[in-house]
């Protein structure tokens, strides 16, 4: 009973690896993209999956204990809210965090490169046009990807 909080590392050693993972999978979750952070499909949902059991040990350093993992734990959660005080207070922050929304068809016209740019298929965008009422683009007077990866829009009137 005792092994469950005995700690096999010091508690400053699971914090560490915490903030680095975090700050890790924070930065690559950034690079890869938008569209990997909005409505996850089975294909996504099973990358996070194995991305979280592929770092779990990089953060327990072979700590099994259950207040290593209660420490582990709390610095994520911790790490989170400060990084969303921050992204709340600093615009900066916020921009850094979550990147900037963009614009992938206005007018009718489809910014291609974006498409490229971010993996949106054209059977996507279909999806993405349907999801708006719209059987083509050109009934589209405003499609915007957002931070989140969700695309909002705006159809032409008339």
């Amino acid at each position: 009973m005792t092994d469950l909080w005995q700690l096999s590392v010091p508690w400053w050693d699971l914090v560490l690896r915490a903030v680095v993972v975090y700050g890790f999978l924070l930065v690559l979750m950034r690079v890869t993209g938008r569209r990997q952070i909005g409505e996850y499909a089975p294909f996504d949902l099973i990358l996070l999956l194995i991305i979280s059991n592929a770092v779990q040990n990089s953060m327990n350093a072979g700590d099994n204990s259950l207040l290593g993992g209660l420490i582990s734990a709390t610095t994520l959660l911790l790490l989170h809210w400060a990084m969303s005080r921050l992204g709340y207070r600093f615009r900066a922050v916020e921009r850094l965090l979550d990147g900037r929304a963009k614009i992938l068809i206005h007018n009718g016209w489809v910014d291609h490169r974006l498409m490229r740019r971010e993996a949106i298929s054209i059977t996507d965008l279909r999806a993405i046009l349907r999801d708006h009422d719209c059987v083509s683009v050109q009934e589209v007077r405003l499609a915007v990807l957002e931070t989140t990866g969700h695309v909002t829009g705006i159809r032409r009137s008339g």
